[in-house]
């Protein structure tokens, strides 16, 4: 992998600037966190070079000031809102995130559920976070937001909103993912603090879009396509073109929320700090890119892995099309196609030249190793043993697993579990490598270079089990699959 971005001049830069934006508050600082605190994944695959606990590092430097307030919408809560990293739900996220924040050293304060309106998943929700006596308050849909400033503004808006009590200098307002409430959650509190007689300052450490660079370069673009889902669109920022004559990057809800933050601050200081949203924010990332091209190419190519994922929840039968059409518009932006990533292509003309299912990955040196699928092996655990015997120097012709070893699994599978798949899938054949890697000096060469699959790029002509869709992703790999259920057309 190309190396795009300085992560160490990264952890300076950002910290000492966060540092400088805390002393120009007096009381209290909410400062919210956009993004991932930690496992930023998305980061870390359009800046390549970028270590997804970053944020984390930075924040640990504060941790005797610091306490973390963890928002999820009740929405969110209500439709099973998924982390596409991860594979679980915001709510579990949430649970995940408390306990390892705290394992980290960092104080979890509270959690607050916010745009609730009486969603019966929210009260169970709120119900199991205080059996592991974690507070949770509850914040409301506001009527006319966020245009209707004196309604939001008012004790009937924020004011009806549960007060977070908070004992640290910083507050860090985090989420699992986007979308979750963070900025309405800080505004809340100054409206709070206020009524308290405790002055509050606010700002922002939101990765993406990063606001020094061109609203339709790569990196900003595959912002726009990791929130598809949200509608979230790129937008020159107007306040800060006014203010100063210069052209800025910032996105749409920062920019409609601006005129509600500009009254709160009005009415808590008589004047507003801030001019524009982008002065709001604390992120340095555009500072830390030390090789464009590097990260235009990841930028597009995760673009690609986006569209992939949209067009796969289509088939799926969710309803996502409107994704699936952002994402294209997004890609005739950026001037690519799915023939731009050249696993896809490669998977795609080995199953068309074949007419079984296939998969490709490209591995770190750009070698691209194909497989197929065969009475023996499903095509990603072939191509998983292609690629380890490739990287451990093993001839393509010699077993790692022999097929007199495969053959009781199947038999096990098919005759004992039910199962009506006789082929192996990635985590049973990775099991049998590695009963095999015992006495087999082979094996246990190509085992130890499971670790070199992280990062690479893999796509299949079909769509993926859990099983191999989970394995993959512990292993750390970026997959895509074409829109095609096995056994079904598309």
């Amino acid at each position: 992998m190309k190396i795009g971005f300085d992560n160490d001049k990264y952890l300076k830069m950002q910290s000492e600037y966060i540092m400088e934006r805390i002393g120009k508050f007096g009381d209290k600082l909410y400062l919210e966190f956009g993004g991932k605190l930690f496992d930023d994944y998305h980061a870390s695959r359009v800046l390549p070079g970028f270590q997804p606990d970053s944020k984390l590092k930075m924040l640990l430097k504060l941790a005797d000031k610091a306490e973390v307030v963890i928002v999820i919408s009740a929405e969110a809560i209500e439709r099973n809102k998924k982390r596409e990293d991860l594979g679980i739900t915001y709510d579990e996220d949430v649970v995940r995130l408390v306990q390892e924040y705290r394992n980290c050293g960092l104080y979890v304060g509270s959690v607050v559920v916010t745009k609730y309106a009486g969603q019966a998943a929210a009260d169970v929700f709120k119900e199991k976070l205080e059996k592991k006596k974690i507070k949770v308050y509850r914040h409301y849909v506001i009527e006319g937001y966020p245009t209707n400033i004196s309604q939001i503004v008012s004790d009937e808006g924020y004011g009806r909103n549960d007060y977070i009590e908070t004992s640290r200098p910083l507050v860090v307002i985090t989420a699992p993912g986007p979308g979750s409430g963070k900025m309405a959650t800080c505004l809340s509190q100054l409206y709070h603090e206020n009524k308290r007689g405790i002055k509050a300052g606010y700002a922002k450490f939101e990765t993406f879009p990063i606001w020094n660079l061109p609203l339709k370069h790569p990196v900003n673009l595959a912002y726009e396509a990791a929130t598809a889902d949200l509608n979230d669109v790129n937008m020159i920022d107007p306040f800060h073109l006014e203010a100063y004559g210069i052209t800025t990057v910032n996105y749409n809800r920062d920019i409609e929320i601006f005129p509600v933050l500009n009254a709160v601050f009005e009415e808590i200081y008589g004047s507003n700090p801030y001019k524009s949203p982008t002065d709001m924010g604390v992120n340095m990332a555009g500072n830390c890119i030390v090789d464009d091209e590097a990260c235009c190419d990841a930028s597009k190519a995760e673009i690609i892995r986006r569209y992939y994922k949209a067009l796969n929840k289509l088939a799926k039968g969710e309803d996502t099309a409107n994704e699936v059409y952002k994402i294209e518009l997004l890609m005739k932006q950026a001037k690519i196609t799915t023939a731009d990533r050249i696993v896809t292509t490669a998977a795609k003309e080995r199953s068309d030249e074949l007419s079984v299912p296939t998969a490709a990955i490209e591995l770190e040196d750009g070698t691209v190793i194909t497989s197929k699928t065969s009475d023996l092996l499903g095509a990603s655990a072939a191509l998983l043993l292609n690629a380890l015997k490739y990287l451990a120097g093993v001839d393509d012709e010699v077993h790692l697993i022999s097929p007199s070893a495969i053959e009781p699994i199947q038999t096990l599978k098919v005759g004992y579990l039910g199962s009506k798949n006789p082929r192996l899938h990635t985590d049973e054949v990775l099991i049998a490598l590695a009963i095999s890697a015992r006495e087999n000096e082979n094996a246990k060469r190509a085992m130890a270079q499971l670790p070199c699959l992280r990062g690479c790029q893999v796509h299949t002509s079909v769509m993926l089990s859990e099983v191999d869709l989970n394995t993959f992703k512990k292993l750390g790999v970026d997959l895509t699959s074409e829109p095609v259920i096995k056994g079904k057309t598309k």
